[in-house]
């Protein structure tokens, strides 16, 4: 790893923890990626390391990204970024309030500039994002891109390093799967190559919360594709690897159903755990009704500012 590992900043508490846990009677093993950080908790950090490494080493005066307006990832791009000398804008699909609340609430705390786009709108934040580069440039401002959910060849080592981490923490080579949201695909793109790296064949069981299932499969494989020839590594990828589990969003990003919530309820006060609406929220309902214990590990990549911008809906559930 250490001769092909991208360089990257040390922003992240981790190693994170393995919990063990027990679920209407059944037992399973937990990743708290959760436990990043505070204010940056979840598992957008792993891939800011390396990403804000690069825009250091650049000289970048600004970060752009884009995501929704509870986005986990923007909301870890703008904290991250103060961190270390650098403004950040975000292109969030939303509208603004003045009663802001989770992770928008900490965008603006964080000093992020913002920038509301609709529905149609977010589907083009790449080029949107372009655009102001070169209004920005025009005012002498170095500006550097993050794609949505950090998901770039760069951005998925930090789940290629995950994978390390945690074979160093059990013996990967004895579980079944391992199981974890899916947004922009990073994340399963990241530990599918770390997998293949370390010759492993555990699966990976991905639960896509917001694109189709075509879509999101094309997303994961471009990354992986792309992030080997990029950094020449020698592996074959074993496409058969990843699953793609659908049917846990059908109620649309942004939202989530009564009867999922009422299962996130009852594992916070079994576990002490908070999940979220958007991601770990919908993967847990999958996992719960799929994979858990089977020696299939469960990834809690972090949210729960989310929920605070929920809090009606967990309340009457």
């Amino acid at each position: 790893m250490k001769n092909i590992e991208p360089k990257k900043l040390c922003l992240a508490n981790l190693p994170t923890p393995i919990q063990k846990v027990v679920f209407e009677g059944k037992s399973f093993l937990i990743k708290r990626d959760d436990f990043t950080g505070l204010e940056t908790s979840g598992n957008k950090i792993r891939k800011l390391e390396y990403l804000l490494y690069k825009a250091k080493k650049e000289k970048a005066d600004y970060v752009f990204t884009t995501g929704g307006e509870q986005s986990n990832h923007a909301r870890t791009t703008a904290v991250s970024s103060a961190s270390i000398g650098l403004k950040s804008k975000l292109f969030l699909w939303g509208k603004d309030s003045a009663n802001a609340d989770g992770n928008l609430f900490l965008d603006k705390i964080f000093g992020a500039e913002l920038r509301f786009l609709s529905k149609a709108e977010f589907i083009n934040s790449s080029k949107i994002m372009s655009d102001e580069e070169i209004n920005f440039k025009k005012k002498n401002k170095k500006i550097f891109l993050i794609p949505e959910g950090g998901s770039s060849t760069l951005g998925i080592w930090g789940y290629i390093n995950f994978i390390h981490e945690l074979n160093s923490q059990l013996e990967l080579k004895k579980l079944n799967g391992i199981t974890a949201a899916s947004g922009s695909g990073g994340t399963a793109a990241g530990m599918l190559i770390g997998l293949t790296l370390l010759g492993l064949k555990t699966k990976i069981f991905a639960v896509n919360v917001l694109y189709e299932k075509k879509i999101i499969t094309e997303k994961i494989f471009t990354l992986v594709y792309d992030c080997i020839k990029e950094f020449n590594l020698k592996i074959k990828i074993d496409e058969s690897l990843l699953e793609i589990v659908d049917g846990y969003s059908t109620e649309g990003y942004k939202n989530i159903s009564a009867d999922k919530l009422s299962v996130i309820k009852s594992f916070a006060r079994s576990s002490g755990i908070l999940l979220d609406p958007t991601y770990t929220g919908k993967a847990f309902n999958a996992y719960n009704d799929n994979f858990i214990g089977n020696k299939n590990l469960f990834v809690h990549t972090g949210g729960i500012f989310g929920a605070f911008n929920k809090r009606k809906n967990y309340l009457e559930t």
